[in-house]
């Protein structure tokens, strides 16, 4: 795929935003010496261990394309991070993928015990809707509409859809069909609600609404095929977590069902839809274009 000629600063872009995020959701978050203070410390630990806030930033950018602000899309983008780091720390769990660590650091139930962290996964999904409700609203989303949204993206249909057929399918061979469908809502599903809340947060048109839908179902599919090729190709030191678990449990993924060169042309041509997707905004949507190719270019 040939790379966009453009002057975005993408590093930029994440530094301050993750910034802006981390400092919002401090503000949003009880402090470590609330009581009970094990669950806020748990909270916390995950929320703050480090990484890009992707979801966030894929967020802020689709509001950034369709003209709206960073302060009206600030609590959704937190709400989603909440949602999206208490499903690695379910996920982490010994019943679950049974990983030792997460962005580099040991994970939630290793530091603090499997109880503990079952509730500060429980307890951040429940804070994303409590973020969430703060958000303003808008002529065409109302409150109604952005809870919806976040409901159905994290719920049975969705993202906890895609972790049971995850577990359902270890150590079976699944199609290319069933392994598309576990990574449609396991990663894709909070990704693309991600981008739609973005362009919600902006008053988005109803086309604008419809593409940014598009760009973000093939970038969340391309970015799980990636993590699949990931888990193949790096160590646990490059990956900050444990390198070569979905061989050892003999997971599903995509170099195992349809080999590594083959992947990573699926990962182009999923992207290769999402820049597509993004010609209706006519240029404005660089920071999403800056996204999805660092996307693509993470197992380089």
């Amino acid at each position: 795929m040939a790379a966009k000629k453009s002057s975005f600063d993408l590093d930029q872009f994440l530094a301050t935003r993750t910034e802006a995020v981390n400092a919002a959701l401090d503000k949003f978050l009880p402090s470590e010496k609330t009581k009970p203070a094990t669950i806020h410390k748990a909270m916390r630990y995950s929320l703050f261990a480090g990484g890009k806030r992707m979801r966030p930033a894929v967020l802020l950018a689709a509001a950034a394309a369709c003209g709206g602000t960073e302060a009206a899309a600030m609590p959704l983008a937190c709400a989603v991070e909440c949602i999206h780091t208490y499903s690695l720390i379910h996920d982490d769990l010994p019943a679950m993928d049974n990983d030792d660590f997460r962005r580099g650091k040991p994970t939630n139930h290793k530091v603090f015990g499997d109880g503990i962290a079952v509730l500060a996964g429980d307890a951040l999904l429940t804070q994303a809707f409590e973020i969430a409700a703060q958000a303003k609203g808008w002529p065409r989303y109302s409150h109604k509409d952005l809870i919806l949204e976040i409901a159905q993206a994290s719920g049975s249909l969705q993202l906890v859809a895609g972790q049971v057929a995850d577990l359902e399918g270890e150590g079976k061979k699944l199609s290319v069909a069933e392994l598309r469908y576990i990574h449609e809502r396991k990663t894709s599903a909070l990704l693309c609600c991600s981008v739609r809340l973005g362009g919600m947060s902006a008053n988005c048109t109803p086309a604008q609404l419809a593409a940014l839908t598009d760009f973000g179902y093939h970038v969340g599919l391309a970015f799980q095929v990636i993590d699949d090729i990931l888990d193949v190709t790096q160590t646990s030191e490059q990956l900050g977590k444990t390198a070569g678990k979905d061989v050892a449990v003999q997971k599903a993924t995509y170099p195992a069902i349809v080999g590594l060169e083959k992947s990573r042309k699926i990962a182009t041509q999923l992207t290769d839809k999402a820049f597509a997707a993004l010609d209706i905004f006519k240029g404005k949507a660089v920071a999403l274009e800056a996204l999805a190719e660092f996307l693509l270019k993470r197992d380089k």
